[in-house]
């Protein structure tokens, strides 16, 4: 039976979400075409009807995630854009830590990326920079650009390896999860706060 453009376009969605919401679950290596499939209802051969090879599937449902997160820090609260405390306040709290299943995509695969297929590592590569654009918009106006863009990646990536870390000691020792958590926030504010020109004072 012949699928429809329309239903195929919801198959093709279908499968990208779900693939996307199991990565991140259990990693984009723990879980194959054929769970993912029967996952979203359907067939091992329409996922493939839609994606050549696991690895398309895997920078779909990557990019499908990165967006996802991107809109929750670009998206106005009460009529207003959130600031960059609230930002990290969301994103380090112990409820994104312990939902990975509703958590950033990037701290779910960042440890995997590595081994993946290019095309996944573009997707994990360009949700880095839309992360870091939007830290470097919540500075103080007066940062220069260079020091800009060097403290929004610092931010960006300590978030990442802070809620992976934390994930990581979790179920062993909770307490030091949630520390990791608290200092990464803590060393993150002295960054954001730092006056003009305190890096080059301190070359002198």
């Amino acid at each position: 039976m012949k699928v429809s453009k329309e239903q195929a376009a919801q198959n093709r969605a279908k499968l990208i979400e779900t693939a996307a919401r199991l990565m991140r679950e259990r990693g984009i290596d723990g879980v194959g075409v054929a769970e993912i499939g029967k996952a979203a209802g359907l067939t091992h051969g329409a996922l493939y009807a839609h994606f050549p090879s696991k690895e398309a599937l895997a920078a779909e449902a990557l990019a499908f995630g990165l967006e996802r997160g991107h809109r929750r820090l670009i998206t106005p609260r009460d009529g207003r854009m959130p600031e960059l405390g609230e930002v990290l306040d969301g994103y380090l709290s112990e409820e994104r830590r312990n939902d990975i299943a509703e958590g950033c995509a990037m701290a779910a695969s960042v440890s995997e990326i590595g081994r993946q297929d290019a095309s996944v590592g573009e997707r994990f590569a360009l949700g880095l920079e839309q992360m870091t654009s939007v830290f470097a918009s919540k500075l103080d106006a007066h940062v220069p650009e260079t020091q800009r863009r060097e403290r929004a990646l610092t931010m960006a990536v300590a978030l990442i390896g802070a809620i992976s870390a934390s994930r990581a000691v979790m179920k062993a020792q909770p307490e030091l999860a949630d520390e990791i958590l608290h200092a990464v926030r803590q060393s993150i504010d002295t960054i954001a706060a730092q006056p003009r020109g305190d890096k080059q004072d301190a070359h002198r």
